[in-house]
């Protein structure tokens, strides 16, 4: 697959979590292609200085409570460049697949008759349990993984299976999770999942500021609340992220700081 842009194209491109460091060669050799990038308000501060100095940036907000453009808008920007003839980037935090409204852009581009390309990028689930040492599944404990969304009305709340996110064979990640929390944890404990079910709390995945809580479900609420601040949290639930006994946690501790070192 190439890594320039066609003029009037248009790369959906993953920003990963926020350390620059974890962008893809890929995504990277995109940024510096583009004419102009549309960026979401959780694309990290250093992934957005890769940006050269001449490529137009326009913010396009994009985040829980404080969207300066609505969707329809975005589409229309994206479009708009697009038959300008510029080499489009919109840059999305995280991966473009995962909680991302993707395929409204893709079906309102493409039907314009705009070309579309995506290029993934790390999601905060992924760098959330690296920072912490932990996996996403476990074999004989987790063998399946789900992702979720905190983005939730009453109405979907209710409507949610509950009973088939309370599998203690699975890992549960909740995207956006602060506001959730306590609902989530009353729901699942509800539907049958151990209270002592490990979780863990990771705000601001892969950033300078990132901050890890490890607790269990029944206070999950109260750990979110007193440790998250305004940044975007991500909560994981599950045996997967249960935490290592002390002897392999000092030496997984050891080994991380020498490696850096």
């Amino acid at each position: 697959m190439p890594d320039t842009i066609e003029p009037g194209t248009v790369w959906l491109v993953g920003a990963g979590p926020g350390d620059p460091d974890l962008l893809t060669r890929k995504a990277e050799k995109l940024i510096t292609a583009a004419n102009i990038v549309f960026y979401d308000a959780l694309v990290g501060k250093g992934v957005l200085e890769i940006i050269p100095q001449h490529v137009e940036r326009v913010s396009v907000g994009k985040r829980s409570g404080r969207h300066s453009k609505d969707q329809k808008s975005i589409n229309d920007l994206l479009l708009s460049a697009a038959r300008s003839g510029k080499r489009v980037v919109r840059l999305k935090g995280g991966d473009p697949a995962i909680f991302a409204r993707t395929s409204e852009e893709i079906e309102h581009l493409s039907l314009q008759g705009v070309p579309v390309r995506i290029c993934p990028g790390i999601t905060a689930a992924s760098a959330a349990v690296a920072s912490a040492g932990a996996s996403l599944t476990l074999r004989g404990s987790a063998r399946k993984l789900t992702f979720v969304t905190a983005h939730l009305s009453a109405e979907d709340c209710n409507a949610t299976d509950w009973a088939a996110l309370a599998d203690p064979a699975s890992t549960l990640v909740i995207y956006m999770g602060k506001a959730a929390a306590k609902d989530a944890a009353d729901e699942l404990m509800q539907a049958g999942l151990n209270r002592n079910t490990p979780a863990l709390i990771v705000e601001n995945a892969s950033l300078p500021n990132e901050r890890k809580v490890r607790t269990r479900l029944d206070l999950l609420a109260i750990a979110t609340s007193a440790s998250v601040t305004d940044g975007p949290a991500v909560l994981i639930i599950g045996e997967a992220v249960r935490p290592l006994p002390p002897s392999l946690s000092t030496a997984y501790d050891t080994a991380k700081t020498a490696a850096v070192t």
